[in-house]
């Protein structure tokens, strides 16, 4: 369960700050965001068991990043859903272009944002596909503006944060957020409450699944700042990767 909080167009001369917990059991293989050797422009983590990312950028100010859309249909696609990140990051499409040439049934239920320097498109291949205006979001795993409590408050936070003065620091302190929220809050999935409630909280600790990394993404207008923040089992921080990178045309 990941959460994508980020303000469009809404802090003066940054034109994208996200804030972004990758949820994920700790066995999985992954490796800590830098900048990739095949394709040297684009910095981000990277899936080692089936592939693709989940959240990056490029040195040209692009970005993507995506969630699972969770519902009581999941099971196995034929393509893994972190290569849709990876190949609008690797790609020269407009964030429209691509995201209308998607072939939605290769994968499993996705969340998919994209940022081409112009325009942020979001699209789904269990909902719409939309420009979206400036503003303040927080998209987790169902559709984009469902309310989900770790979203609103999430969403109001980063609105918080963005309107004085601000660091990656305080994103990353923003997404520490471990409280669960009252019953009556929780999403109707079909789920079993204690379900729910494990995975409710913007910051999950387990010890086989929980959060496994908390991403900052300050996007200016010359200069990109990346800090990423990884976590063990149980919550443990282990290492942190710092980036400030001057944009390119």
């Amino acid at each position: 369960m990941c959460l994508i909080l980020f303000g469009y167009r809404t802090a003066p001369n940054y034109p994208l700050v996200v804030a972004a917990n990758r949820d994920e059991f700790h066995g999985r293989d992954s490796a800590a965001a830098d900048f990739w050797a095949d394709h040297p422009d684009v910095l981000a983590g990277r899936d080692l068991v089936a592939g693709g990312t989940w959240l990056g950028c490029t040195k040209t100010g692009r970005f993507a990043a995506l969630t699972n859309f969770s519902g009581p249909d999941d099971a196995p696609a034929p393509r893994s859903r972190g290569l849709l990140v990876q190949n609008f990051l690797t790609g020269s499409d407009s964030a429209e272009v691509y995201a209308h040439h998607i072939d939605g049934p290769e994968y499993a239920g996705f969340n998919l944002l994209l940022f081409d320097g112009e325009h942020m498109v979001y699209t789904s291949n269990k909902g719409t596909t939309d420009i979206l205006q400036p503003g303040y979001y927080g998209l987790s795993n169902a559709e984009l503006g469902a309310r989900w409590p770790k979203c609103i408050r999430g969403a109001e936070g980063l609105k918080q944060i963005t309107q004085r003065g601000f660091s990656d620091a305080d994103l990353i302190g923003l997404l520490h957020d471990s409280d669960i929220p009252a019953d009556e809050e929780l999403p109707h999935r079909g789920r079993p409450l204690e379900f729910e409630r494990r995975v409710a909280p913007s910051f999950i600790i387990g010890e086989e699944y929980g959060t496994r990394a908390s991403t900052a993404v300050i996007l200016g207008q010359r200069t990109l700042l990346f800090t990423e923040q990884s976590y063990a089992a149980n919550g443990i921080s282990t290492g942190l990767v710092d980036y400030e990178v001057d944009l390119i045309d």
